[in-house]
């Protein structure tokens, strides 16, 4: 957040573009509440309530996920899909997803079913929107192995649990902000929440163990001035 600020006024909002992207980036980067977010704005001189904080990540949330997909390179290398299991309102549901070989999130999915029909409906959507991959890497769960023959004929199916362990360490981020929200309340605000906070997340999260702390330094530094691109063109 800079200060004076270069952009033009959000219309219809009383506070500038710049403040509310970074109450949105803080939220999804920082595993804050809308509390927190709240008090690190008031600290900055912005009185907001957290009820703001919440309307403007679930406003524009879906907007800075949407242009971190439409600038993410083509995807039709090697693909891991991997479920998890989540509990809402004492019922079972799976967030499925999907990751490329450098680690970016794909989609996710949230169904409530673990079967041949759930991922079938996750991998159809993933082939709509980025092709068939080279190689589907997956764990053991029988019910990949005909929708992938049926939708990615020409792909190489590798079923072995050690080697997606890189979709394992994507799930971790969504399991710490489970843990703060007291568990997600519903499939609907799951995928709404997770849509954008997988796809911001990731962007800000470059594989650090692979990069020297220059590089690391470039790569945060390119990361926000995409942010900066981003919020010029968020729209009420």
């Amino acid at each position: 957040m800079k200060a004076p600020f270069e952009m033009p006024r959000l219309k219809g909002y009383r506070f500038h573009r710049e403040i509310v992207a970074y109450a949105v980036w803080a939220y999804h980067q920082f595993a804050l509440s809308t509390a927190e977010v709240e008090d690190l704005l008031a600290e900055r001189g912005v009185i907001v309530s957290r009820e703001t904080v919440r309307k403007w990540v679930n406003r524009f949330g879906h907007h800075f996920a949407s242009c971190i997909k439409r600038g993410r390179p083509d995807s039709r290398g090697k693909w891991h899909l991997d479920e998890v299991v989540t509990s809402m309102r004492g019922r079972e549901h799976w967030l499925w997803r999907a990751i490329d070989a450098d680690g970016y999130v794909l989609d996710i999915l949230v169904q409530p079913r673990r079967n041949a029909r759930a991922a079938r409906r996750f991998l159809k959507g993933l082939v709509g929107r980025f092709g068939a991959p080279r190689v589907i890497v997956t764990d053991k769960l029988r019910s990949y192995v005909k929708p992938i023959r049926e939708l990615a004929p020409g792909a190489a199916h590798r079923a072995h649990k050690g080697l997606n362990n890189r979709i394992e360490g994507s799930h971790r981020p969504t399991r710490k902000r489970e843990k703060l929200m007291g568990k997600f309340k519903s499939p609907r605000q799951a995928q709404r929440f997770l849509d954008a906070h997988d796809q911001i997340n990731t962007i800000f999260r470059p594989r650090r163990y692979r990069l020297s702390a220059t590089s690391y330094c470039h790569a945060r530094s390119d990361a926000h001035d995409l942010w900066a691109g981003y919020t010029l063109e968020m729209t009420a």
